[in-house]
Order: structure tokens, then C-alpha cells, then sequence
């Protein structure tokens, strides 16, 4: 199988027994409360005086660089960048891709407006 998982089931005489999903899809599924999402203040400055995205803002607190992020959600650099513009409205999927990928929560990445 070349198509990466999120998850592996565990099977006993060719039946399905568990299955195995990362933490935050478990909280997600079950709709218990995730950790408190926080934004540094440095992000939310830089968000409100220089006008960049909270996308843009974490992936430079972060230190990471647009290829990185594109390559850990498995997107071409150039579609990342769209994403990060400050005029985009990614869907909550793509942002849940994205904080994965920069090791947040999506809610990290939502404006308050929304």
C-alpha cells in the first residue's frame, strides 16, 4: 500500500477488532474538549500591525518555512502559499491539515472573527 493512513485497524481471524487514530481525530470523533488552544502574543501582533495571516504568523514564530508546511500536508509549495494569504478562507478540513502539519490545533488558526 503506498497511500499514507491515519489509522490502523487491528484484526484477529480476518475481523476488525480496534482501531487505532491520532489523539486529535479521537477528541474530534468523540467531541470531548481538546486542549485550551493559546496564541502567543507575538503571533497576534504580528497579525494586527503588519496585517499577515494567523497562518503566515505561526509558521514564522514557528521557524518553518512554506516548502516544510507544504511538504507535511503533502501540497505543492505555491498551494500552501494561497492558503496563507491574508484574504483566504481556507475550510476547517484544510486547517485542521495545516495545524497538524505545524503541530497546532485548528482553532490556533481561526480568526476570532469566525
Amino acid at each position: 500500500m503506498t497511500t499514507p493512513t491515519r489509522h490502523q485497524i487491528i484484526e484477529q481471524d480476518g475481523r476488525p477488532l480496534f482501531v487505532v487514530v491520532p489523539y486529535d481525530d479521537y477528541l474530534e470523533l468523540t467531541g470531548e474538549a481538546a486542549p485550551t488552544a493559546t496564541i502567543p502574543h507575538e503571533v497576534i501582533r504580528r497579525t494586527v500591525l503588519e496585517g499577515i495571516s494567523l497562518m503566515r504568523a505561526w509558521r514564522e514564530h514557528k521557524g518553518l518555512t512554506q516548502a516544510t508546511v507544504a511538504e507535511a500536508m503533502g501540497v505543492s509549495q505555491a498551494a500552501y502559499a494561497a492558503m496563507e494569504r491574508p484574504d483566504a478562507r481556507p475550510r476547517h478540513v484544510t486547517l485542521q491539515k495545516v495545524a497538524r502539519a505545524m503541530g497546532l490545533v485548528a482553532e490556533q488558526l481561526q480568526p476570532a472573527d469566525e
